[in-house]
């Protein structure tokens, strides 16, 4: 009988406890999801009252909802309240989570850290990341810790952002950086030795070619009167590809040197450049009757020997690809741009200049407008125009190392236009070397 009754009294016993633990967990989610706003824990002062003051259901369903980690502690560091994303980024239950230690969660060696964190957060807002530890992993996150009142209590709230991802990209970056600094370093190399072999290669290759320009023309001087016309013919090839290869070593060893870092910037009055070409260039003009227009061009900061080269390509190109029948017309001038755009619009003393170089001549096709900047590119066959196909490669160069633009425009038998977008000022010790962009528009 007694052993009946005592077996009766203890499922009446684990009825309660079960009713008990089913009130709990109700509350547990009743907090949770804003259904009630308070939560009774037994701390070392007996059972403790934690209610929010200005908790309302809209509030509670946005912290249940947040893609961040939410929790409250009281001062002994407790769990009194976590959101979903907290226990979800633990891989817990919230029903576990909720009564444990929040420095359960971090790493031993984090522990005393992590208390000096919460006694200074008592007394103002801190932001610190840690690690949390949880099923044999460690997951790097932010702490937002705020001291938070109560009714007659202090909580502390804490967002925790999981930095996972962030952690990955920011070692990826470091990685790709590292990687672009080795390139750059192994570019840097290879570019000192690229022009190391360039004027070594054009030292030693117009040595030779000096000697067959020499020994033709004495061959032909002291055969003049021997020699075939066959003969003459051939011999005068073989003078013409000297020449030609004499200016195609020169020109290589131009664009090369323009792979150099350096560059000295200073005062330079474009009007002068033109006027000194000009007189460069008098022979040829009266040869082929060439009417030159140079309007008033503007002072810009620039390497004087490379922006001479510009304007002497552009010059030397309009003459060679002039018409037969008719006497070239080339037009220069400028203005200034309110930006870095040649569909800009005019502005007096603007921040960029655009130079625009135009002629008369035998123009390309449109569809070939980038073909003609790349190197060795030619539009036309050696026999018919003279040229190594370098000297608009080398003009873009130093455009882009100016930190420029440049374009150009064409219609087959009608002309070619060029346009030149230059800053006006440069940065003092800065090499700057833009990429090509694709601005179309004309101003």
């Amino acid at each position: 009988m007694e052993e009946q009754q005592n077996i009766t009294a203890l499922q009446a016993e684990l009825e309660e406890l079960r009713h008990q633990l089913w009130e709990a967990q109700e509350t547990i989610e009743a907090i949770r999801t804003g259904q009630i706003d308070a939560i009774v824990v037994n701390g070392k002062n007996g059972h403790e009252l934690y209610t929010l003051k200005t908790a309302d259901y809209s509030y509670r369903v946005f912290i249940e909802k947040m893609t961040e980690g939410a929790v409250s502690l009281n001062y002994e560091g407790i769990i009194l309240y976590c959101n979903s994303q907290f226990a979800s980024l633990l891989n817990m239950p919230i029903s576990k989570v909720i009564g444990m230690p929040f420095q359960d969660f971090v790493p031993e060696e984090s522990k005393r850290n992590l208390r000096r964190l919460f006694e200074n957060s008592w007394s103002k807002d801190c932001k610190e990341e840690v690690l949390l530890r949880t099923c044999d992993l460690e997951i790097p996150v932010l702490l937002s810790l705020t001291a938070l009142e109560f009714n007659e209590n202090m909580a502390l709230s804490i967002i925790v952002t999981d930095l996972t991802a962030q952690k990955k990209t920011q070692q990826e970056l470091e990685r790709k950086n590292a990687q672009l600094a080795r390139m750059n370093h192994e570019l840097g190399l290879s570019n000192h030795d690229l022009q190391q072999f360039a004027s070594v290669a054009s030292h030693d290759l117009q040595e030779p070619l000096r000697k067959i320009q020499i020994f033709s023309n004495l061959l032909k001087d002291h055969n003049r009167k021997t020699l075939s016309a066959e003969s003459k013919r051939f011999l005068d090839k073989i003078m013409s590809s000297a020449k030609r290869m004499k200016t195609l070593i020169l020109d290589i060893l131009s664009y090369s040197r323009l792979s150099a870092a350096n560059n000295i910037f200073e005062p330079v009055d474009l009007n002068e450049i033109v006027k000194d070409l000009l007189e460069d260039f008098e022979l040829i003009i009266q040869e082929k009757n060439a009417d030159i227009r140079v309007g008033d061009l503007p002072q810009i900061e620039a390497n004087r020997g490379q922006i001479r080269q510009v304007f002497q390509n552009m010059v030397s190109n309009a003459l060679k690809f002039s018409k037969a029948e008719e006497a070239p017309v080339i037009e220069i001038s400028g203005a200034y741009l309110e930006e870095k755009s040649f569909a800009a619009p005019q502005q007096s003393e603007g921040p960029y200049c655009l130079i625009r170089i135009k002629d008369n001549g035998i123009g390309f096709d449109q569809k070939y407008q980038n073909h003609i900047f790349a190197l060795f590119e030619r539009l036309h066959s050696k026999d018919s125009y003279e040229g190594s196909g370098i000297g608009l490669s080398i003009t873009k160069k130093i455009i882009e190392k100016h930190d420029g633009l440049v374009q150009a425009w064409g219609i087959p038998g009608e002309g070619a236009e060029f346009l030149l977008l230059l800053p006006v000022f440069q940065e003092k010790n800065t090499q700057h070397v833009s990429t090509q962009e694709d601005l179309i528009g004309r101003g």
